[in-house]
């Protein structure tokens, strides 16, 4: 999911850089997150998603981070900011595909979440694994287990609503407010650290 590299300058939209190119925080925060998005997929690349055990621990790795970290933002304030988060949140969809297939949920203690730059960085990770989850989903819609083919809510969830590109538009709409690239890339090297940590469990 995650990567990290060298932080590229961010040119603050402003008066200042008026008619002035300038590096999308899409940018910024792929640049920043790219060796943690590596070293997570490589991670989660060794899990077969065509067996039950496979597709149990998947999810429960998933669950582990993202259950916590959509409580964090909750408490942060991402209703004010998100006005679908209701319809992006993917806490439940998670719940009942682990209760399909008898998978348990263990949340790691979430990073705190205190300002809308961190909201942002936070959402970037989550709202950008959905692309990760289509692609996943091909292959589970393939796997011959009917209990894996009936528990793909997670991975399913959004799909055809242009959740990411909209989350995209969002994020560029605050890039005037930034004076720090790191207030956004910290909280989501965080979130990818997260998935990290669960992956590490035993």
């Amino acid at each position: 999911m995650p990567e990290t590299a060298s932080p590229t300058p961010l040119l603050v939209v402003s008066n200042h850089f008026a008619g002035r190119p300038r590096t999308s925080l899409r940018s910024v925060l792929k640049a920043a997150t790219a060796a943690d998005h590596a070293d997570l997929d490589a991670t989660l690349g060794t899990i077969d998603l065509s067996t039950l055990a496979g597709y149990r621990r998947f999810l429960e790795i998933n669950a582990a981070a993202l259950l916590p970290l959509e409580r964090a933002l909750i408490a942060g304030g991402v209703r004010k900011l998100v006005a679908d988060w209701d319809r992006r949140a993917r806490s439940r969809a998670m719940l009942a595909d682990l209760a399909a297939i008898g998978g348990s949920v263990q949340p790691l203690d979430p990073p705190a979440i205190a300002d809308r730059p961190a909201l942002l960085g936070t959402l970037y990770v989550l709202e950008g694994s959905r692309l990760g989850a289509a692609y996943l989903l091909r292959h589970v819609d393939r796997t011959a287990n009917a209990r894996i083919r009936a528990a793909t809510g997670f991975l399913r969830h959004g799909t055809g609503e242009q959740l990411w590109p909209s989350f995209l538009a969002l994020l560029e709409r605050h890039a005037a407010e930034l004076t720090d690239e790191d207030d956004l890339i910290v909280p989501a090297r965080r979130a990818f650290a997260l998935f990290a940590t669960a992956a590490s469990q035993p």
